[in-house]
Order: C-alpha cells, then sequence, then structure tokens
C-alpha cells in the first residue's frame, strides 16, 4: 500500500487495547488468582523488609541498602504493571491510552535498568566485603551508597527517556491491538506503520550495553570473590564466605534469565516459540521476583530472620 493511502492516525488520539494473553483468554480469570496473590505477597513482603533495614540499626549496613533499594525496586515494577493486568483479566478493561501506554512503557524501561544497576552494586558490595574486608567500611560509607544509588536512577533516566521519542517519532495509521498485558517498547513500535529499524537498533544497545555490561561486570566480580574464596585455606571460612553470596546469586538468575528470554523472544523467537508462552513469562516475570526477593534474603540472611522473629515476638509486642 502506498504511503499516501494509509490513514494516518496522530499518537495524541490513539487509544490501545491490551488483549491479555493472547490464545488464553479464557482462563484469564485462573490465570488472576495466582497472580493477584503473587502480589499482595511481593508487596507486603517488600514493603516490610524496607521497614525492617530502616527502623533496625543493626540493618543499616551497605549489604541491607542496597536491599532496601531491591525491594523499593521491586515494588515499583510490579505496581506499574500488575493493577491493569488483573483490571484486564477481571474486568476486561483493556483500553489505555497512548500517553499512559508510553508511561508505562517507560516506567517498565526505566525499573528494570536500575535493578540490574542495583544488583551491580550489590555484587560490588559481595566483592569488598570478601576481597578486602579491611577496607569494607571505608570504601562502602553512607556517602558512597547514596551517591550509588541517585547514579542508577540517572544511569537508567538517560537509558530509557530516549524511548519516549523513538515511539513518538513513528507514524501510526490506525492499528491499536496490543497482543500483551502491559506496553513496552518493541509492543508500541510494531503498530506502526513506519520503519522502526532505529527503534530495535536501540532497543538492543541498551540490552547488550548496559545490562549486559552489569552482567559482565557482575561475573567478574564474582570470578574474583571465587578466586579469594578459595585461597582460604579453612573449608568453613570457604563455606561462609560464600554463604553471603547465595541469596543474591539466586535474586540475579531470577531476575536476568525470564527478562532475557522475553526480550529475545519478542524479537527472534516469534515462529519458535508461542506467543501465550512468551506473554506468560512476561507476566510472570514482574511478580514472581519482587515476590521471592525478600523471601529469599529472609530465609537465607539471619540478621533478618532475628530481626523478623523480634519483631512478631511476644517480647516485642510487649515493648
Amino acid at each position: 500500500m502506498a504511503p499516501s493511502s494509509y490513514n494516518y492516525t496522530s499518537p495524541q488520539d490513539m487509544w490501545y487495547v491490551l488483549i491479555g494473553i493472547p490464545g488464553l483468554e479464557d482462563v484469564h480469570s485462573w490465570i488472576s488468582i495466582p497472580i493477584c496473590f503473587m502480589y499482595i505477597v511481593a508487596i507486603v513482603g517488600n514493603l516490610f523488609l524496607i521497614f525492617l533495614i530502616v527502623t533496625e540499626q543493626r540493618l543499616h549496613e551497605p549489604m541491607y541498602l542496597f536491599l532496601s533499594m531491591l525491594a523499593l525496586a521491586d515494588v515499583l515494577l510490579a505496581t506499574s504493571t500488575v493493577p491493569k493486568m488483573l483490571a484486564i483479566f477481571w474486568f476486561h478493561s483493556m483500553n489505555i491510552s497512548f500517553g499512559f501506554c508510553v508511561s508505562q512503557m517507560f516506567f517498565i524501561h526505566f525499573i528494570f535498568v536500575a535493578e540490574s544497576a542495583i544488583l551491580l552494586a550489590m555484587a560490588f558490595d559481595r566483592y569488598v566485603a570478601i576481597c578486602h574486608p579491611l577496607r569494607y567500611t571505608a570504601v562502602l560509607t553512607s556517602s558512597v551508597i547514596g551517591k550509588i544509588g541517585i547514579a542508577a536512577m540517572v544511569r537508567s533516566f538517560i537509558i530509557c527517556f530516549p524511548f519516549i521519542f523513538l515511539v513518538h517519532r513513528l507514524i501510526y495509521c490506525g492499528r491499536n491491538i496490543i497482543p500483551h498485558s502491559y506496553c513496552e517498547h518493541m509492543g508500541i513500535a510494531r503498530l506502526a506503520c513506519d520503519n522502526i529499524n532505529i527503534n530495535i537498533i536501540y532497543g538492543l544497545t541498551v540490552a547488550l550495553l548496559s545490562t549486559g555490561l552489569d552482567i559482565i561486570l557482575i561475573i567478574m566480580s564474582y570470578t574474583m570473590i571465587l578466586c579469594t574464596v578459595f585461597q582460604i585455606p579453612s573449608w568453613t571460612a570457604r563455606i561462609k564466605a560464600l554463604s553471603t553470596c547465595g541469596s543474591h546469586i539466586c535474586v540475579i538468575l531470577m531476575f536476568y534469565a525470564p527478562a532475557f528470554f522475553s526480550f529475545f523472544a519478542h524479537r527472534f523467537g516469534g515462529k519458535t516459540i508461542p506467543h501465550h508462552i512468551h506473554i506468560l513469562v512476561a507476566n510472570l516475570y514482574v511478580v514472581v521476583p519482587p515476590m521471592l526477593n525478600p523471601i529469599i534474603y529472609g530465609v537465607k540472611t539471619k540478621q533478618i530472620q532475628d530481626r523478623v522473629i523480634l519483631f512478631f515476638s511476644p517480647i516485642s509486642i510487649c515493648c
């Protein structure tokens, strides 16, 4: 069709239809039950974790301060996606304006990039704690931790803000069906009757040079940690040193594995991976890691366990 025959639509006038999980519309109500449960657990668990870290002086250490940042990012990620997702599943509230869709897209990508930076900061924390224990308190001061948090937010904003311009610059022709439960960059871009090569290239660049670089630096940190640990003569000391990294490694795997599956499946796996599987994984990604992160740290971190027990004990209530 010639460009002149397209029925161009102003982005400001666009309303999209989020159809949820394509092919599984009949079971949306059933899928919503575990998603709602996981969302509630994620919000309560992460807010409680933040409360413990803020109110307990003994938890004002770098590792726990970074953990509070991660918990806050998890709350924001889940809250930016799940309420609309549940509205689609329960009330068939599928319509969403272009402006709100772009806003949701920005916050999802912004939080993802920021959370990746926080995981990198947590890996750096473990590296300093194990490889340079005598310099730990001197290197990771409260001022440095604050600057790292601000740097993570600024970097994420700089990286993700161009997404807004990339979708605004496109020409749209009235197609408005998004086969997803929330808005993301390529989902919007693919509705345009315009060349989206710049969108694809920038999305890949962001994934490889920001998040991909974070992964490389995390791997380097843990490589140096392992080299240091295996130089310790005592097996007990080795296990104790590695046990402090267990929670972080679990969180890293839960964060990056489904994220990159969703990212590459959306771009390259359209013919080999059923679309409903891709969307289902993307939906679970915004609730499962946020739900499990506080549980993992609560189970594996003795200081948090002790504080939880103290909080719920009769002695604590009496005091």
